[in-house]
């Protein structure tokens, strides 16, 4: 996978990268509305052209054109909803998508979309003049930012939904602009819930690890980043962050995209517009900086060797030191900074984890730690 924010720098689309395994799929969109209504089923009921039916076809709709029809106009409904609080984020360092969070002009999007960015505008989806912005705050952790839009007063709010009433198979939008084609909306389903997606740094931006990410089905690509993925009521309850593609076929992995989900937004998004930064990160940590170990010989990551411990942690209190080694933590490996990453993103601040470590001397043991919290930005 490949993270699928900065949609254009230097007038052509420019990647990003995330875990080692997958890269970003370039995959065409199809445009605003491509998919979107087609009801092309509906117009299989009838056919056979007798006169007695072609009579009374335009008295007595069929079921199924009927449900075309209302899914129809579920979609439109949904676009026109949300559409135009979804808005074209562009930086000095390329280009990716926000969704208007309240009425003050506050903009929520992806960390790394905005990240290291000297020069913030932003667009709204029926185009104007681009309106300068400045960074309120970001949580990289959890790959989300703030911006507020100078005069951005008059933008309009979307609706956020709540992403734990999820289900799998169900209809979703994902609204943003790909590529620089602003106010593009593509269709799908929520395929899965509860991913581990992980990213790495990128420029400015340290990486990630959202461990209760939406996969879906609807088309993600460069650009998307930081926009909207959206239930066909007209709730917001997802901010599309990754695509991915498969590199042993050379070629985009068509219908595999990942967002952060809504309940992470409404958790992070309002302490970094009163603070500007993260106080209560709902994320366990150790209370370790670690480095990850590779091995001189084979130039494999073997485990993440401990640089210090955050004192009062759970980690000193379970007697780990600078220059131990971490190697599993819940019978999990840790070999890099992204795994041990990916294991704490599935637990919460309390609760108690197995760490097995390697003492300078050789030797190895197994200790609990309570979890603590991970450190807001």
């Amino acid at each position: 996978m490949e993270i699928n924010g900065r949609g254009r720098s230097a007038g052509r689309p420019a990647v990003g990268v995330l875990a080692a395994a997958v890269v970003l799929a370039l995959a065409a969109c199809g445009g605003a509305g491509n998919d979107i209504g087609s009801g092309g089923g509906a117009r299989e009921n009838g056919r056979g052209g007798n006169e007695a039916a072609a009579a009374t076809s335009e008295a007595t709709a069929s079921p199924a054109a009927t449900s075309a029809s209302d899914l129809e106009a579920q979609y439109e409904k949904a676009v026109q909803t949300v559409l135009p609080s979804v808005v074209q984020i562009t930086t000095d360092a390329g280009e990716g998508s926000g969704v208007v969070y309240d009425t003050e002009g506050d903009v929520v999007t992806n960390a790394h979309v905005v990240a290291g960015a000297h020069k913030i505008q932003v667009t709204s989806a029926g185009g104007g003049r681009p309106l300068d912005a400045r960074p309120v705050g970001q949580f990289a952790p959890d790959d989300i930012a703030v911006v507020k839009v100078n005069g951005g007063g008059t933008l309009r709010p979307a609706r956020f939904g709540d992403s734990t009433k999820l289900r799998i198979g169900q209809m979703v939008l994902a609204m943003g602009n790909p590529l620089g084609l602003s106010g593009s909306v593509t269709q799908g389903i929520v395929s899965q819930l509860n991913r581990e997606v992980s990213t790495r740094r990128e420029g400015a931006f340290p990486g990630a690890t959202i461990g209760d990410a939406i996969q879906t089905s609807a088309a993600i690509n460069p650009g998307n980043s930081g926009g909207a993925l959206v239930t066909l009521n007209g709730e917001v309850i997802g901010i599309p962050t990754a695509a991915a593609s498969d590199p042993q076929m050379g070629g985009a992995a068509v219908g595999i995209g990942f967002a952060t989900p809504s309940g992470t937004v409404q958790r992070i998004a309002p302490q970094l517009i009163k603070d500007g930064k993260v106080t209560n990160s709902g994320r366990a940590a150790l209370g370790v900086v670690v480095r990850t170990i590779i091995d001189p010989n084979s130039l494999r990551q073997t485990a993440v060797g401990v640089v210090s411990v955050t004192r009062g942690s759970g980690a000193e209190k379970a007697g780990i030191v600078a220059g131990d080694l971490i190697l599993a933590v819940n019978g999990s490996p840790t070999p890099s900074q992204p795994d041990l990453a990916a294991i704490l993103a599935k637990l919460k601040p309390g609760d108690k984890a197995k760490v097995e470590v390697q003492k300078a001397d050789g030797s190895k043991k197994t200790v609990e730690v309570v979890l603590g919290q991970l450190p807001g930005s």
